[in-house]
């Protein structure tokens, strides 16, 4: 039987991501869907629209273990919810730019983030210290480009993401290369190419394949997050979510 990984996009703008989408991310035995939640911003470009997005993530991750998913992976290098799911749900669930941070700090000595807006960086130095990897992050920087408009002009994206990661590697002393933004999909080739032009052997990481490979692998492995830390939330009421599942009436995030 195929493992199923659902990838929960926590925006509401309807197209971000379509089911071709899913394609290439699938490998012998690994299937692949996405889904939107309902309630939440547009995109997410700072702390206040992670918060907006966390209570419809977590609800939509609930529902995917309750739907027969063995993983998820949430779209958003801001990793919105990532903990309080892994608190409500025994599958692993994944946060791309924890997952990314992990995997260049094992396979590289500093790595950097390129994002799309300058107001992100910050947040991305807050990530590398929550995640324990601060002295592992040579710089974090970006494009100057919004997330909904990242695929307008896709060559002049790859350029400025070119541009940037050469900088990284060059003026900072990172070797490996980490995207701040699933908006990115799909340009990680065109990225390291631009970079070995310039003799810059530096790998690339799209974080939503790498994700849902890790995911994959975790499940092959039988292993999830610890429930020792992500502890089942007490049951008491919560008021005004039960319009997205989340609520004592519908049990889906109290044990």
């Amino acid at each position: 039987m195929a493992i199923h990984i659902r990838v929960v996009t926590p925006i509401t703008t309807q197209g971000f991501r379509i089911s071709a989408d899913a394609a290439p991310l699938e490998s012998e035995g690994v299937k692949v869907d996405f889904v939107n939640i309902d309630t939440g911003p547009a995109s997410i470009e700072c702390d206040y629209e992670i918060i907006l997005a966390q209570p419809g993530t977590v609800a939509r991750i609930v529902e995917a273990e309750r739907h027969g998913a063995d993983a998820v992976v949430i779209d958003c290098m801001g990793d919105p919810g990532l903990f309080g799911a892994r608190e409500c749900v025994a599958i692993p669930v994944l946060g791309p730019m924890q997952t990314a941070m992990g995997v260049a700090a094992m396979m590289g000595h500093k790595f950097s983030v390129v994002t799309v807006l300058s107001r992100i960086l910050p947040m991305i130095a807050t990530q590398a210290a929550v995640y324990g990897l601060s002295g592992k992050l040579a710089s974090a920087r970006s494009v100057n480009i919004p997330v909904l408009e990242l695929e307008k002009d896709l060559a002049a994206t790859k350029r400025a993401l070119i541009a940037e990661a050469r900088k990284a590697v060059i003026e900072d002393g990172a070797d490996y290369i980490i995207f701040g933004c699933t908006g990115m999909l799909g340009c990680a080739d065109a990225v390291h190419e631009g970079l070995l032009k310039d003799g810059l052997n530096v790998p690339v990481i799209d974080p939503v394949p790498t994700a849902v490979n890790v995911a994959a692998a975790l499940v092959r492995s039988r292993l999830a997050h610890s429930k020792q830390t992500y502890q089942q939330p007490p049951r008491k009421t919560v008021v005004g979510y039960t319009n997205i599942g989340i609520g004592v009436e519908s049990r889906a995030a109290a044990e």
